[in-house]
């Protein structure tokens, strides 16, 4: 929202000045910061429309970020000078089609629920890697996409076999859906375009062209929808969304990128589902509902199976 951090380009490599300890810390927060989108998203979902929502945070977390990265401001408009339409595309589908999407689907489903769905969105991504990038799947991680993709039915049909037969399914989780699917969309686009430029600088140009494209669908919903007026939840909600749970997460992110490099700093995102289940249950009153204690096992097995467990090596013919 994404509440996900941008995803690491592949080509660029982590440093290690700072010892790789300290980047635990950084990430853990990071993820916190990130579950406490869900939470203040779905807070102020009866009164300020998603669009909303999403132009402002990217907008504002763009401005703050901006004088951060003053020494590539160069190399950034040189980038937007010479791949402008790349650019506003990936920023459209992992931020403003991601935030957007889960932000509509908080109108209709718990924080909770969300936060599991999006969860499958690394194995959405191996999918698509295989599909775009033409990068090998394997045994175990076809396996894994297959007890994930088990739990993700099992969540959006709350665990009803009938809703299934006749695709009756909660439009909110949908929404959800959508969103881990742009955001996986998103993660193998950012591969593929190896833009060269780092995290940071790359984040805020990606942060401003999100907010691009979502100011039309917000000056559609002032016209139309009347939750359109900031008032001071919104204004609270969104001062959250945009520095502690905007600007601050992605900062820390690409710190914790630095000192653990990009893939271990990416799989602890699964502290993230666990802390909105956690701040949902004390903030929220929200609960965990058995169909999501069910897929979330469904999506665990899946994961490890697509990530833990090793193909054996095919070994070479002399």
């Amino acid at each position: 929202m994404q509440a996900i951090p941008i995803a690491h380009p592949a080509e660029a490599p982590a440093t290690r000045a700072i010892p790789s300890f300290t980047g635990y810390p950084t990430a853990v927060l990071c993820w916190l910061l990130s579950a406490g989108v869900y939470i203040a998203a779905k807070w102020v979902a009866p009164e300020m429309p998603p669009w909303g929502l999403c132009f402002w945070r990217l907008m504002l977390a763009c401005a703050i970020l901006l004088p951060i990265v003053h020494r590539h401001h160069g190399a950034m408009l040189a980038l937007l000078k010479s791949r402008p339409l790349e650019i506003v595309a990936v920023g459209a589908i992992g931020l403003t089609l991601c935030q957007g999407m889960i932000y509509h689907g908080l109108n209709d489903t718990d924080a909770t629920t969300a936060g599991i769905i999006m969860a499958m969105s690394p194995i959405m991504t191996m999918l698509l890697a295989r599909l775009v990038l033409g990068e090998p799947l394997g045994l175990w991680k076809a396996l894994g996409a297959v007890a994930a993709l088990a739990g993700m039915l099992v969540i959006v049909a709350h665990g009803k076999l009938d809703a299934l037969v006749q695709l009756r399914f909660n439009i909110g989780e949908l929404w959800i859906v959508g969103s881990a699917f742009c955001w996986a969309l998103y993660t193998v686009l950012l591969r593929r375009s190896k833009f060269g430029l780092e995290l940071l600088p790359l984040v805020v140009l990606l942060l401003g062209s999100g907010a691009l494209v979502a100011l039309p669908f917000h000056l559609w919903e002032i016209v139309n929808d009347e939750r359109s007026a900031l008032n001071g939840n919104g204004l609270l909600a969104l001062a959250y969304l945009a520095g502690p749970g905007g600007a601050l997460m992605y900062y820390l992110y690409n710190k914790s990128v630095e000192t653990l490099g990009a893939s271990r700093a990416s799989m602890l995102l699964y502290l993230q589902t666990l802390f909105v289940a956690v701040l949902a249950y004390l903030l929220l009153g929200e609960s965990l509902h058995d169909y999501d204690l069910l897929g979330a096992a469904f999506i665990v097995a899946g994961v490890v199976l697509a990530t833990a467990v090793r193909s054996r090596p095919v070994p070479s013919k002399a």
